[in-house]
Order: C-alpha cells, then structure tokens, then sequence
C-alpha cells in the first residue's frame, strides 16, 4: 500500500501494515480496536488485535468521532500528519494545513471554508466524506492534542494549557480531555515528569518520520539568514515570528536521524506574546522541518535513477525546507531576483532594519518581525535598494497580497496561485515556482532554467539539457530532487552563492 495512495483506508493493506508495525503510516491511517474502545497508530507495540475487531479510519478526529479513545501507549495523536495533505493538495489537505494552524479557532469554520474556496456546507461534506469528520471535530481533535502534550511537558497551570491550545474555557478543555483521553488533565500530567516553564515560553517536540537529514536543513536555513529575523547555530535556527495575538520567538534544536522504521523529535523552544498562539506557532515550526514529509517514500522513488539515487543514498531523509509566512518567502525570492543569496540576504537586511516592526526577544540577533506586505507595498520604488524594475515588481506584489488578490496561506488551489503570480509584474515562472515550493509546500516543483541545478548537473558529470529534459521521471518528488542537486552546491556560509534565479 503506498502510503500517499488513498485518504479512504483499504482494510487489508491497513491490517497488513498494522500487523508489521510499519511506521510509515503512523498518521496516514489510525486503527480502532471494538473490544478495548481504544484507537492507536499502526506501529502501536501493543498485542494485534484480530481482523474481525478492527476498523481503520483516515483521521484521529473520525475516531474520536466514532467513540474511541486515544491509547495511552502509542499516543497516535502525536504522529507526524499524512504526506499526501501536501502531494494531493486537496481540498481536504489544505484545510487540514489552515485546521493546524488555529483558523477555526480563530474565524470559525466560515473563515475557513471562506479561505478554501467553499461553502461551510460543501466544506464539511468534503472533510467528512475524505477525513471522516468535519471542520469543529478536527480541529478540536487538534486541540486536544496540543493541549495533551503542554500538559505533559511544561508546568503550565491547566488554565493556561486550555486558552494555549485554543479552548475557549477551561470546562470545555476539561470536557474534552476526559472523553479522548480517558484521564482528567490532573491525570495525564502525574504520569509524566514536567520541566519548569515560564509562562510565554514553551518547549515542545515536533515528530518527524526517519530518515531526518537535519544537518542539511540547517545548513540550507543558515546560508539564508535574514539579519534581524533570523539567527542560528550549531544544531539549532532560530527566528521572530509574527503571529495572530502577538510576536514571538522560536528556536529548533536539530540533528541527524539516519535510522529507519523510527519516529524522530525536533525540539522547539517558543516564546510567545500570548500562550494562545500556540498552536500557530508550532505550526509554523512543522512547515520549517517539512514534518509531514514521507522519506522513505520519497527516496525509495529515486532508487536506481542514476542522476538522484546516488545523492539520495549519501543524503536519506532530506527535507525541503518550509517556511513561517508566505508572503515573507515571496518578498524575499522577488529580491532575490538574479543576486545571490548572500547579496539578497544583505538587501533583504537592510529592508528588515528599515520597515520591520522592533521586538524585544531577549535572543541575541533576533530584534525585528519581517515587515508586512501592506508596508512594503507603501513604499516608493525607486527609493529601495535594488533595481529599478525589481523593487517595483517588489511593490506590486506587496499591494497585491496586501489587498488579498494573492493569497500565499496554503488555502487556494495552488494552480490559481501560480496563474496569480505569473500575472504580477516582474513575476516569472521561476519565481512564481519557488514560491509554490516554500510557501504552498508543493512537492513537485523543478526549476529546469535554474543556475544552481544546471551547475550540480554539470559538476556531477551529466548533460544538463538531457536531464532536465528527462526530469518528468522524478514525479511526484520533484522539489526534493532539486534539494537533493542544490545540496551538492551548499559552501560555507561565508562564500558567495550559487544559486541565482535566472529571471530578468
């Protein structure tokens, strides 16, 4: 059974996959057992149940739905998300992605299924009929998740813990815990060891699917570096976040996980305004380390392609990097236009310094949010530090995501996107595509006139025009196949880049 095949579970490959603890579908599909009334991930280490006492559902929150519980032995609510939320690009995916990033909660499910593109009605017609269970299941299924884990790991108050993970009062987060959980909060915290937490910081783990390549990861986020916003060290990146009630501060600590079959953790230390920003936040920490990322899939798919199979094996679990805002990975790939990245990291500085809102983080290196798009699009062209013709192709998109013509927030379908950028102005395909693939999470973006991959191909000893003509082949994963060719461009982070965008 692939494991980004279907969001409608086939019994017998799901009990296949249950009875080898396969971890490659931990989050794709979740397992109910009728006799126990318990639900767990297909890895749980728990005895398999019988065929005949099983049932298979495609989301925690159908589920929960259904009557079960989570287990308290594999805690299948805490897994990395299915990976075809971002291959397929549905409908269904994408308010999975708005879902986790606290939209409910914030503009209810009319804000939501208005940012999709759907009527609240259709909207839960599609989630119930893909996921099992509609937009106020999921995202209080995704409430309850958060809110196990603060209880759990920090020593925030349970009041504290409810407003963090979205509840609007602490009776309903109360309600909620005993139903999924089986335990009253008091319960679930006395059954593991909290660390001392200040209230506004907040340390959490992110799961991620092995292999991990995070030494890769960060040298890409180091050598991209915005002073002001972002900082970084070795085996940790951190950066400002601007966020619904606030501005805050997040800090990844990574590393290496070669092994396979196992789920690994990226530990994120927030720092927040307001606790109730939470989830936006963690949120916003999984698109960085592209969490929901299926390696095995994806690097299975180039065994034997002479040109990424070799690059795969020498680099298994490599990740696109993701990104906190998308209007800011816009900004910043339009300034980037023809200038390295090191030129483009200085000029994108000197904006931040001049534009971006001040913050007091209290971490060395982090002294200002990213400007907004309606500041940049106040600007005066002429006036910024670049080309003529780029700052006002800058400006144009700024008033045009400020305005909401383009909106970068995962919701619309990213065909229309591209067609929306494409007729801005100074935006081109190879722009409008790197877009798609850090801020819309695309996994099958290639860039064929890109200067970088056309160098690696050549330093790899292969014909550039005869590979990028062949590049369909990578399908699907195209995006970590152009990873996989810049990876072998990275130099220090002192040299100059290799990567130039290639547009005029």
């Amino acid at each position: 059974m692939d494991a980004t095949a279907t969001r409608h579970p086939d019994p017998e490959s799901c009990y296949r996959a249950v009875k080898s603890r396969d971890r490659r579908f931990d989050g794709v599909f979740y397992t109910a057992v009728r006799t126990t009334g318990i639900y767990c991930r297909p890895s749980c280490p728990a005895r398999t149940p019988a065929y005949a006492n099983v049932s298979f559902h495609p989301s925690a929150a159908a589920a929960q739905a259904a009557g079960y519980r989570a287990c308290k032995r594999c805690l299948p609510d805490a897994t990395p998300g299915s990976p075809d939320w971002d291959v397929a690009a549905t409908a269904a995916g994408r308010a999975m992605r708005l879902i986790a990033d606290g939209v409910v909660d914030r503009e209810g499910v009319e804000g939501l299924a208005r940012r999709v593109g759907y009527t609240p009605r259709h909207l839960s017609r599609i989630l119930t009929a893909e996921l099992g269970a509609g937009p106020l299941a999921l995202a209080r299924a995704r409430r309850a998740q958060t809110a196990r884990v603060l209880i759990e790991t920090t020593a925030l108050t349970h009041a504290e813990v409810a407003f963090a993970a979205g509840f609007s009062s602490v009776r309903q987060f109360n309600e909620t815990i005993r139903e999924v959980y089986a335990a009253s909060p008091t319960a679930l915290r006395g059954r593991r060891a909290t660390d001392p937490a200040a209230t506004g910081s907040v340390t959490l783990r992110i799961a991620v699917r092995t292999p991990f390549a995070g030494a890769a990861l960060l040298d890409f986020l180091a050598f991209h570096l915005i002073p002001g916003v972002e900082t970084a060290g070795t085996g940790w990146y951190a950066r400002t976040l601007d966020l619904p009630h606030g501005p805050g501060t997040v800090r990844l600590d990574v590393r290496d996980t070669p092994a396979v079959g196992e789920t690994a953790f990226v530990t994120a230390t927030l720092r927040l305004h307001d606790l109730r920003d939470t989830s936006a936040a963690l949120e916003r920490a999984r698109r960085i380390v592209d969490a929901d990322c299926d390696p095995v899939a994806v690097d299975d798919h180039f065994a034997g392609d002479p040109v990424v199979g070799p690059l795969a094996r020498s680099a298994p679990g490599l990740r696109v990097p993701g990104q906190v805002d998308g209007d800011e990975i816009a900004v910043r790939t339009v300034i980037g236009q023809q200038v390295s990245v090191a030129g483009a990291c200085t000029v994108t500085g000197r904006l931040v310094a001049a534009h971006g809102r001040p913050v007091e983080t209290g971490v060395p290196g982090l002294t200002h949010l990213f400007p907004d798009a309606a500041t940049l699009a106040a600007l005066d062209p002429e006036a910024l530090p670049m080309p003529r013709a780029r700052g006002r192709a800058l400006v144009g998109l700024c008033a045009a995501l400020a305005a909401g013509d383009v909106a970068l927030d995962r919701g619309p379908e990213r065909s229309d996107v591209r067609r929306q950028l494409l007729a801005l102005p100074g935006i081109g395909p190879w722009t409008a595509d790197y877009v798609a693939m850090r801020a819309l999470a695309d996994p099958d973006v290639f860039l064929p006139t890109d200067v970088g991959v056309r160098n690696a191909l050549t330093g790899l000893g292969h014909d550039p025009a005869a590979v990028v003509a062949a590049s369909e082949r990578w399908r699907p994963w195209r995006s970590y196949a152009l990873m996989h060719l810049w990876n072998t461009l990275m130099p220090p982070i002192t040299d100059p880049d290799p990567l130039i965008d290639p547009e005029a």
